[in-house]
């Protein structure tokens, strides 16, 4: 399921009452949907309802002076957005661009919109909230756990649940308007 389809499944179950859900056996609570993407060879999720697109890599410009982690800008159809590197946000080692490397724009409040650039893409995945863990406790680095959502197993795989808004908060107004 592409993540337009899944926006769009989810945009027609927030519009059926909970009446008409009760009838089909389900609630807006029991599923919610994940885009997931790679960095490092694990598995992370985003509320798929952030996700605004997802591009191939195309050149990014490099702003100078800007902060550490925030790779450049991107013209998106007339639009700037800044794109930030999730590895250096995860506090891990760049790696080289290649062929899977996307960039998931992402609305992360009502507002602002960012680029995060990532090593892949997987798919959108429906997870019955039943199923989400509280995040673990990571140690002394409550940085981390601050932005961790919840884990859960699907397939055998360990998924890294992200609350997006709490991740990207030191990145605020860093962004125009997205249009």
């Amino acid at each position: 399921m592409s993540f337009e389809e899944a926006t769009k499944h989810l945009q027609e179950l927030e519009q059926l009452s909970d009446s008409e859900l009760e009838k089909k056996g389900q609630t807006q609570e029991e599923m919610k949907q994940w885009a997931t993407f790679t960095v490092a060879e694990e598995l992370y999720g985003i509320d798929v309802m952030q996700v605004k697109e997802v591009l191939r890599y195309t050149e990014i410009t490099p702003v100078p002076g800007s902060l550490p982690g925030i790779l450049g800008i991107i013209n998106l159809r007339g639009n700037v957005v800044t794109v930030i590197s999730t590895r250096d946000l995860f506090n891990l080692p760049a790696s080289d661009i290649n062929n899977d490397t996307r960039v998931v724009v992402a609305e992360f409040d009502e507002e602002e919109v960012i680029g995060m650039l990532v090593d892949g893409v997987d798919e959108v995945i429906n997870l019955p909230i039943t199923e989400v863990d509280r995040a673990p406790n990571l140690g002394r680095d409550e940085t981390a756990r601050h932005y961790v959502q919840g884990v859960c197993y699907r397939d055998e795989q360990l998924i890294i649940l992200l609350d997006l808004v709490k991740m990207l908060s030191g990145y605020r107004s860093l962004s125009p308007d997205y249009a």
